[in-house]
């Protein structure tokens, strides 16, 4: 058992090793690093900013205001993910949230009017809906291994947690030297550092499926995609429930600094700091789940780790303890994010994939803003500690009641290595995202044949594309015999992609293992990446020439 946790935090750091070697995810990491810090400085601002101006009811509307028409956008912004180059989207969203939120700094070192800072915020909180769902569309496709897709994964949730630690500092220490004008100004500096990063991402996309549907069709595509799939309404369910206590925490933490710990201005970022702090710790953990297929569990787990420090600071509110809770909830806030996000990109196919990221980033911010509302409302009728028992008990409930079916989501989630390998080792497979991989693997069928038996035959139609596992086989035509095959090999793509009768005949030599994969899978995966469907078309054209050089150029 030791030897076997040793072989996985190996693993898992020499996956750690190449995302930090691989320019684009190095590049991306560091630009949502930028994107995070300033967004979290900004938020600790504007809460003190309404809080000061209206108390706790002024917040909850902040958050109305900023998160329920960033919901309705959100599945619109992920069409933009799926149909344009997702790097260049990003960069998009930077550049505008750097110029409104100058806009913001310039409105309160001017005192304009409140609604002004109000319905800026509220823009930028639309425009960044399109940042989340392109970003993690992205990771598959810079990612070269299932391991370093799950690692991209806790880097990025480690920046997360680094950002909602040092932003929230920064945002403390820059309110109580300057004030909220600085603070957006800063904010603004970050966004275009991130911006810069992503100007220098060149990222593989697969070809659009859908070239003459409506854009609403579109955006409902990721809405079908997770209402058809049990497995992916549970993920995405329990996910919009724990942003739901995310967003009860924003204001909570405010009401908790001020009223129930006397810390002042820089109190809610303090407490949010410790959330960071817990979250690279959690890192750490996160980190042993880059070698695992069965995931559920630990995004159940993290869900539970997520609610119980809420009820643990209702029942010890003093400071010190308080810290210590909020590091214990940012570890579990890490674990989710890793693990919800990693069993999404492996199961949606990448066509989709950014629009059902947009649709979890409605969920996202709709339930954030219901969260702060909700809040807002319980602690204005019960008081502070009543709501923090309230939200406090929510996900550990709902762990709870879910964990037979994510037991069986893990149950379900074995990746066939051998057939992976084989795969990984193809020149038409090798562009492939990590996911799509992982779904071919699962449907690859095994069979084996006695020496003598023909595979395929010249002249018949063609079904399916085989690869050799062990063994050894003659392919001919009537002409005489062309070449032999051996493992690591594969026949039968020409008939497949060139929709012709089998070119050639291919007989087991001696016994042999093959892998095959049904036509519309096969043709499916490779002609929708444009990267493997030029391999395959050298590959064809190179085999049409040895078997029939007038068929080359076909």
């Amino acid at each position: 058992m030791a030897a076997e946790a040793r072989e996985q935090i190996r693993q898992s750091v020499s996956a750690l090793a190449g995302v930090l070697h691989n320019p684009n995810l190095r590049r991306l990491e560091l630009a949502w690093a930028g994107s995070i810090t300033g967004d979290w400085a900004f938020v600790v601002a504007l809460n003190v900013f309404a809080f000061q101006e209206g108390g706790a009811a002024a917040v909850g509307i902040l958050g109305l205001i900023r998160f329920l028409p960033s919901a309705i956008v959100a599945p619109f912004s992920g069409v933009l993910a799926d149909r344009l180059p997702r790097e260049r989207v990003m960069l998009g969203t930077d550049l505008v949230r750097a110029l409104a939120m100058g806009g913001v700094a310039l409105a309160v070192v001017d005192d304009a009017p409140v609604g002004v800072v109000y319905a800026l915020a509220g823009l930028i909180a639309v425009v960044s809906t399109a940042f989340p769902p392109a970003q993690s569309a992205v990771l598959p496709a810079l990612a070269r291994t299932p391991e370093e897709l799950t690692t991209a994964n806790v880097a990025s949730s480690t920046i997360e947690s680094v950002g909602s630690f040092v932003g929230p500092a920064l945002g403390g220490i820059l309110l109580a030297a300057t004030g909220t004008g600085v603070v957006f100004a800063f904010t603004a500096g970050a966004f275009l550092w991130s911006a810069l990063l992503l100007s220098r991402i060149r990222a593989p996309r697969e070809e659009p499926s859908e070239e003459h549907v409506s854009v609403g069709r579109h955006a409902l595509a990721g809405f079908r995609t997770i209402l058809g799939a049990p497995d992916l309404r549970l993920v995405v369910g329990l996910y919009a429930a724990q942003t739901l206590v995310a967003g009860a925490l924003n204001v909570l933490i405010v009401v908790t600094a001020f009223d129930l710990l006397d810390l002042g201005e820089s109190g809610p970022g303090y407490l949010n700091s410790a959330i960071g702090v817990g979250g690279l710790v959690g890192a750490g953990f996160a980190l042993v789940l880059a070698g695992r297929r069965r995931l559920a569990g630990d995004f159940g787990a993290g869900l539970v780790l997520w609610g119980l420090p809420i009820l643990l600071i209702a029942a010890w509110p003093v400071t010190p303890a308080t810290l210590v809770f909020l590091g214990l909830l940012g570890i579990g806030n890490t674990v989710v994010d890793v693990a919800a996000l990693t069993l999404l990109q492996r199961t949606v196919p990448g066509d989709v994939l950014a629009r059902v990221f947009g649709v979890l980033e409605s969920l996202v911010v709709a339930t954030l803003g219901l969260g702060a509302v909700l809040s807002s409302v319980v602690i204005s009728a019960f008081g502070i500690r009543p709501a923090l028992v309230a939200t406090g008990a929510l996900l550990p409930v709902l762990a709870v009641l879910a964990r037979t079916r994510l037991r069986s989501i893990d149950a379900r989630a074995q990746i066939p290595e051998e057939e992976l390998a084989l795969l990984r080792g193809l020149p038409l497979f090798a562009p492939l995202p990590v996911p799509a991989l992982e779904h071919l693997a699962q449907r690859l069928e095994r069979s084996s044949f006695p020496a003598g038996t023909e595979i395929v035959r010249e002249g018949e139609v063609g079904d399916r594309f085989y690869i050799v596992s062990s063994g050894g086989l003659e392919v001919s035509t009537a002409a005489g015999s062309l070449r032999s095959l051996g493992p690591g090999d594969w026949f039968g793509e020409i008939a497949l992609l060139r929709d012709v009768p089998r070119t050639a005949t291919v007989a087991a030599a001696s016994d042999v293992v093959l892998f095959s994969l049904e036509r519309d899978e096969f043709v499916g995966a490779v002609t929708g990446h444009p990267a493997s469907a030029a391999a395959a078309d050298a590959v064809v054209a190179a085999r049409l020439a040895a078997v029939r050089p007038g068929m080359a150029s076909l």
